[in-house]
């Protein structure tokens, strides 16, 4: 279960500026209604940079035909007289494809830009379906404007201090990595094992070859451990497996792009027999993949 919206929030805002929005009971007062979509602007702090069109066109058949399951999360600007997304920036893409014209939405107390950018960051974060660079480059904003240390950061997002460590670590790879771990080309697993690899050149080198042999984490793991020179990853790990058609390659990069997750084809000496491996790393992307499959 998601941890709550707020766990640490403290650590952010001043004590008694959170009471002001909160009950007696302690509770944050949240307001729920339905207000125009033109009332509404995106989020200056969202983490998600990506949003598949796809995937977007779906959501916006299931809310014509079902209607919105879960409220938007917004904050309402005064100076502006609008309401700013905390929560929900995808749910309103669809929304407006779905030719809606307003929407519901619950009403987070919001006093400052600082308040803000906590709730809409630390809410973001806990989501589950953000890719591992997202959350990273989120946790990295929340440290520098609000000069935290990584200890209080965990108690902010409600994470371990090893799962806060190993995800800012991501940051350090190049960016043509980083790309791939968003377009989930390679797993986070996978990245975290390029990370043993202290030489910068060499990790580049090692990630190609995760590419072009499609290296289980595992694998990636074992040739990061003896890696030393140019020439271990070279050399160390041979296969016999055999080298992938352009039309092999051609498909699985397709079907990456339609599942948004790894794909591994293999064909037997029979070309016309072999399996396609359908790779998931949490649940929400098992939900992502069956919905598809059986769309």
């Amino acid at each position: 279960m998601r941890k709550a919206l707020g766990r640490g929030l403290a650590a952010l805002i001043p004590t008694e500026e959170i009471s002001k929005n909160t009950s007696s009971t302690g509770t944050q007062q949240d307001v729920s209604l339905k207000i125009p979509i033109e009332k509404i602007c995106v989020n200056r702090y969202q983490p998600r940079k990506h949003f598949d069109q796809e995937k977007l066109s779906e959501l916006a058949s299931s809310i014509k035909e079902h209607g919105l399951a879960q409220p938007i999360v917004v904050s309402y600007d005064q100076a502006k007289d609008n309401y700013e997304i905390i929560a929900g920036e995808r749910r309103l893409r669809a929304c407006e494809l779905a030719g809606m014209n307003e929407v519901e939405v619950i009403i987070r107390s919001a006093k400052s830009d600082k308040q803000r950018l906590a709730l809409a960051l630390v809410e973001n974060l806990q989501r589950e379906d953000l890719n591992a660079i997202e959350q990273a480059l989120g946790y990295l904003r929340l440290m520098k404007e609000f000069q935290i240390s990584q200890t209080e950061l965990t108690q902010v997002v409600g994470k371990s201090k090893s799962s806060v460590s190993n995800t800012l670590r991501l940051l350090e790879l190049p960016e043509n990595i980083q790309k791939s771990i968003q377009c989930r080309q390679i797993s986070e697993g996978h990245a975290r094992a390029i990370l043993m690899v202290p030489d910068h050149s060499l990790r580049q080198v090692l990630f190609n070859r995760v590419l072009e042999q499609n290296l289980s984490v595992r694998d990636t793991e074992d040739l990061a451990r003896t890696t030393n020179k140019k020439d271990d990853i070279s050399d160390s790990y041979k296969t016999n497996k055999p080298s992938k058609s352009a039309d092999i390659k051609s498909i699985e990069t397709s079907l990456q792009h339609r599942l948004g997750t790894k794909v591994d084809i293999k064909t037997k000496k029979d070309p016309t027999k072999g399996s396609v491996t359908i790779f998931f790393y949490s649940l929400t992307d098992f939900d992502k993949i069956v919905k598809v499959l059986t769309k």
